[in-house]
């Protein structure tokens, strides 16, 4: 029995805990706290858990949280909502630079294009004479 939540396959054999977390959108604490409001054992499998408890969990989490793509569509607005008012965090996001204040002198150096290798990698052997 495939378990359908909020238009994603839960995985069977996993916990309820984690298998909750395959939902964009959900995480470890926000699953949780969801099967607590319910009365669903977190320890329990996906597979094991009843259809009653099933609808239940349904209906809490696609009435009282934004998923999937309702929640990306959402993120990608604020992103574009900064970079048309012009903000610092909107540019480094077209940039694809970090936006939260990361050093970008030694880390994040594939992202720049900005790769370098050491003097010694890809020297040919030296002719004779």
């Amino acid at each position: 029995m495939v378990v359908r939540i909020a238009g994603v396959n839960i995985p069977d054999e996993k916990r309820a805990e984690i298998a909750l977390t395959y939902i964009y959108g959900i995480g470890k604490t926000r699953s949780n706290q969801i099967l607590e409001k319910i009365g669903i054992d977190k320890d329990t499998r996906a597979n094991k858990i009843s259809a009653d408890d099933l609808n239940k969990l349904r209906a809490e989490i696609e009435s009282n949280y934004t998923l999937e793509g309702e929640l990306k569509r959402q993120v990608m607005m604020n992103v574009k909502r900064l970079k048309e008012v012009g903000a610092y965090r909107g540019s480094r996001h077209s940039k694809g630079l970090p936006v939260r204040g990361q050093r970008t002198k030694t880390n994040n150096r594939t992202v720049r294009g900005n790769k370098r290798t050491t003097m010694g990698s890809g020297r040919r052997s030296v002719e004779k004479k």
